[in-house]
């Protein structure tokens, strides 16, 4: 691949810089506390890899015992979850460790959950929620074994494929490519992931075969639309919900950043002229959580109707000063001001911002606890966010802050950094000590807590918390790499 060994120079250039800078600033931070910190690492990276993981893949949440885990559902003990805060999340935290360290066994730790999400590869190109390593694996048409004809749908729904190729992306380079099993399942996620792009720019909720070709066409509203859910399959439909297309744009351009192949770009740009297409026009000059294929907004679950949402359209300004910050393209802020004003006069009377407001109209829309439509906020359900923050505001500074700012050109063209620069600071030796402080003689982090997939009358009251874990490890490695 063309620029391979420029990135490489490039890339042993930013190590060297880094180590660097970690002998100047080491003298000022505290000794004692710095090789409590090393201890507490490696404690804490040693139990979860040899102690919790499956094959190197992880759940989202343990009984203290490590009898019961679960992810979304109730799992056994030869799963593993994608969704974060599983597999992905986990290993990047180890990621995080070597990049702060040095430290090749936290490497091969990371090594190893690169291996299970190879082993977790649809032959579609991307994953499940889950993945099976016992008696269930033949459920699944895995590239690596499993069952040819059994269940091979790729999901982007809560960041699951994204989250598994933004980990591998950043494995792949640290390894400087030379795993050819963890750069082959690398590339040909990212491959199918530009295959099931819609040639508009959006992409489906999850998919089994790639999707044809669809014609370029607006937002609009529909003339009519029914006020009951029909319980169509929405899995298809042009979707911003959960920030889809938001962590798609991110995965993309991490690619783009990393391996210089323009196809990658090429994408991220035809998704952000999808957003820019699918603004609805007035008086509602935001988004839908989901499109059908008359660019209009329509069902999706039970509780998500068509309509204008004040959640990812927040999201989605966001995503617009990001794409024009990292292509260099003032385009994506036009949309802006005219959002902002809108979803401004949108608010609530509480402050804040409704999940659905009625097409047209403007309503804001609810549901009773049984999932009837109405305007009404006294009866919601109470496992969805029917209301949500209003960060207007922030936003509107961030626009302001690159509004100023003269067009980038080609834009970033290096990977952002995996661990957010920190200088040795009170505050953080703070964070550390508690975080010490908070772990046991076994290097576990144990906390309060219930296994909710496993219902009212599970027993579990302590319980080990993957995005704990990655927490306490980035909070380590970024003092470490501090100081």
């Amino acid at each position: 691949m063309s620029g391979r060994f420029d990135r490489r120079a490039l890339l042993g250039a930013g190590v060297s810089a880094l180590g660097a800078l970690n002998t100047r600033t080491r003298a000022a931070a505290d000794p004692e506390l710095r090789q409590a910190a090393e201890r507490a690492l490696r404690r804490g990276v040693e139990f979860f890899h040899t102690q919790v993981g499956v094959k190197g893949g992880y759940v989202w949440r343990y009984s203290e015992d490590l009898s019961r885990r679960e992810g979304e559902s109730r799992v056994g003990p030869t799963t593993a979850w994608v969704q974060p805060p599983g597999t992905p999340t986990v290993g990047t935290a180890f990621l995080r460790a070597y990049e702060a360290t040095g430290d090749l066994y936290y490497l091969e730790a990371a090594k190893t959950t690169g291996q299970a999400l190879a082993e977790g590869q649809l032959r579609s190109g991307g994953w499940d929620y889950r993945i099976e390593f016992g008696l269930d694996r033949n459920r699944y048409a895995y590239r690596a074994g499993g069952d040819p004809r059994g269940k091979n749908v790729t999901t982007y729904d809560d960041d699951t494929t994204q989250a598994a190729l933004r980990f591998l992306i950043r494995l792949d380079t640290i390894l400087k490519q030379s795993d050819d099993r963890i750069h082959r399942v690398t590339l040909n996620g990212l491959d199918a992931l530009l295959k099931s792009q819609y040639t508009h720019g959006a992409w489906p909720q999850r998919y089994e075969v790639f999707p044809e070709a669809v014609p370029m066409k607006a937002a609009s509203y529909p003339d009519v639309w029914s006020r009951k859910y029909p319980g169509t399959d929405y899995r298809g439909y042009y979707t911003f919900n959960d920030r889809n297309v938001d962590r798609l744009i991110e995965t993309l351009l991490l690619a783009w950043y990393t391996y210089r192949t323009p196809a990658y770009r090429k994408a991220v740009e035809k998704a952000g002229e999808f957003i820019l297409l699918a603004r609805m026009p007035d008086p509602q000059p935001a988004w839908a959580q989901q499109y059908d294929q008359n660019m209009q907004p329509a069902w999706a679950r039970k509780f998500e109707p068509p309509a204008v949402t004040g959640g990812e359209s927040q999201s989605l300004l966001r995503t617009l000063i990001y794409l024009a910050r990292e292509l260099g393209d003032a385009k994506y802020l036009e949309p802006i001001p005219s959002a902002l004003e809108y979803l401004r006069r949108s608010r609530l009377p509480d402050g804040r911002l409704a999940r659905f407001y009625e097409l047209r109209t403007n309503k804001p829309l609810y549901f009773t606890r049984e999932y009837v439509l109405t305007y009404s906020d006294a009866d919601l359900p109470t496992h969805y966010g029917f209301k949500v923050g209003d960060d207007t505001e922030t936003i509107a500074r961030s626009y302001e802050r690159q509004k100023r700012q003269a067009p980038q050109g080609e834009g970033r063209q290096v990977p952002p950094p995996l661990l957010k620069k920190a200088k040795p600071d009170p505050r953080l030796a703070a964070e550390v000590r508690k975080v010490i402080a908070a772990q046991d003689e076994r290097g576990r982090w144990v906390e309060e807590g219930r296994l909710k997939a496993h219902g009212p009358d599970d027993p579990t009251r302590r319980i080990l918390d993957s995005a704990t874990f990655a927490r306490n490890v980035e909070t380590l490695s970024r003092y470490l790499a501090a100081g």
